[in-house]
C-alpha cells in the first residue's frame, strides 16, 4: 500500500509540474514581444539578407522582418520586430561604439532623449527586446596605455571593458527587458594589422567568457565568430568587395537566420543553453 501510495504521489507530482512548465512556455509563446534591433550599414546587410533591394528600400523590410512574419504565422504568436537605425547621423553622429552606448544610456540616462537618441528608459517602456550592435571600426583600435577611462571615446581595450562593465550594471537595472549584444563586426585583413584584429578577438572572448553572465538578462550573438570562421579577419569570400570590411548580400543572407534562430532562443528563455552564433 505504501509503495502504491507513493507511486500515485509522484505521478501527481511529474502531473502539475508539466503542466507548470506547458503553462509557463504557453505565456512565452501567446505573449506579443515588441523586438527592438538597433544597428547601422552592417546590421543593414544582415536584416535585408537575401531581399532585394529595391523592395527593401521602398517597404523597410527584409529576411529578419519576413522571418518573423512566417514564425507569427506558422506558431500563431506575435513577435513584433522592428529595424531602427541608431544613432541617427544627424544629431548625435554616426557612432555606435562602447563609449557611445555608454555616453547615451549610462552617462545621459533619464526620461528624455540625448541628442536626439532614444535612452534606455524610453526604450524599455516600448520593447521587451533591445539588441544592440557595433560597426566594424570598433576594431580599429589604439593600444592601451594602462590609463582606463570609462569617459574617453578612444577607441581603446581598456576603454571599451570598462564601458562595457557599467552598460551591464545599467541593463541589469531593467530586469523585465531582455537585451541581446552582438559581437562586433570585424575587419578585412587589409584595413588592419595582426596585433590589433588580435587585441579585438580578445576583446570579444572577454565578452563572452567574463562580462557575460548566465541567468541573467543579456545575452550575445556571436556574429564576429560568424564573420571570421574562428580566425582574426573577416573572411575575404565574406566581404562585399576587395578591402571592404561590409560583408556581403550573400554572408547577410546565410547568417540572417541564425540571427533571427537566436532572437527566439532569447525570447523563449532558451538562450543560455543553445549555441551563442544561432548555427
Amino acid at each position: 500500500m505504501n509503495a502504491l501510495f507513493y507511486r500515485f504521489i509522484l505521478i501527481v507530482f511529474v502531473v502539475i509540474s508539466c503542466s507548470e512548465n506547458n503553462s509557463k512556455q504557453n505565456n512565452i509563446m501567446s505573449k506579443p514581444i515588441n523586438i527592438a534591433f538597433l544597428h547601422h550599414s552592417t546590421g543593414g546587410v544582415v536584416d535585408r539578407g537575401n531581399t532585394s533591394k529595391i523592395y527593401y528600400k521602398l517597404f523597410g523590410k527584409g529576411d529578419v522582418s519576413k522571418y518573423f512574419s512566417k514564425y507569427n504565422k506558422e506558431n500563431g504568436i506575435k513577435y513584433n520586430y522592428q529595424s531602427i537605425i541608431f544613432p541617427q547621423k544627424d544629431k548625435y553622429g554616426w557612432n555606435n561604439y562602447p563609449f557611445d552606448y555608454y555616453n547615451i544610456w549610462v552617462k545621459h540616462a533619464g526620461e528624455a532623449p540625448y541628442n536626439g537618441e532614444p535612452t534606455l528608459e524610453i526604450l524599455t517602456q516600448k520593447y521587451d527586446v533591445v539588441i544592440f550592435k557595433h560597426c566594424y571600426p570598433v576594431g580599429d583600435i589604439g593600444f592601451d596605455k594602462d590609463q582606463p577611462n570609462v569617459d574617453s571615446d578612444e577607441r581603446r581595450i581598456e576603454n571599451y571593458k570598462e564601458q562595457y562593465l557599467e552598460l551591464k550594471k545599467k541593463l541589469h537595472t531593467f530586469p523585465q527587458t531582455k537585451f541581446l549584444v552582438w559581437t562586433g563586426a570585424a575587419l578585412v585583413q587589409s584595413k588592419t594589422t595582426p596585433e590589433k584584429a588580435q587585441k579585438v578577438k580578445e576583446f570579444f572572448e572577454w565578452v563572452k567568457r567574463d562580462w557575460d553572465e548566465p541567468g541573467d538578462n543579456i545575452f550575445i550573438w556571436d556574429f564576429f565568430e560568424l564573420e571570421t570562421e574562428g580566425g582574426l579577419y573577416l573572411k575575404n569570400e565574406y566581404a562585399s568587395a576587395p578591402g571592404n570590411s561590409h560583408p556581403s548580400v550573400a554572408f547577410g543572407g546565410k547568417v540572417a537566420p541564425f540571427f533571427c534562430k537566436r532572437i527566439v532562443d532569447v525570447v523563449q528563455d532558451k538562450a543560455d543553453n543553445t549555441s551563442l552564433t544561432g548555427w
